[in-house]
């Protein structure tokens, strides 16, 4: 079943020390069909990326070597979606914009949301959308 991917599991593949099953379940499940992401994501998972290197948690070749992977993997990148429901999603569940594109993704294509992000597994489940990463 395609999933709609958050950042804070992609990002989880990359760092050995946030590395669980959890994520790697996710993984195996987007190898065997695929992922849809907000166009956010192509920002999001490379200043993530880019952090981690200043932290010292990950080295440039490193960084480099996981953007080839994440190429190879079968991620969409969404067009923008609708103000309306994206902003209205945003001030209903206090979220900022970018984690109600994931969300508004998740039901507009009625898709399953893959998040580590707690505030955004609760505002999924208030609006009936089904988590992955919990």
């Amino acid at each position: 079943m395609p999933i709609v991917l958050d950042a804070s599991v992609a990002a989880n593949w990359h760092f050995q020390d946030e590395r669980n099953e959890k994520a790697d379940v996710i993984l195996a499940s987007i190898l065997q069909e695929t992922a849809i992401v907000p166009i956010q994501w192509w920002f999001e998972i490379r200043n993530t990326l880019l952090m981690g290197e200043r932290r010292g948690r990950a080295t440039e070749a490193q960084t480099m070597a996981f953007l080839k992977t994440l190429a190879g993997l079968p991620i969409e990148i969404d067009g923008l979606p609708d103000d309306e429901p994206l902003v209205a999603l945003a001030r209903k569940h206090r979220l900022t914009i970018y984690d109600s594109a994931y969300l508004e993704l998740a039901q507009r294509e009625r898709m399953p949301l893959a998040t580590f992000d707690v505030r955004l597994q609760v505002a999924a489940h208030a609006e009936g959308v089904r988590v992955l990463g919990e």
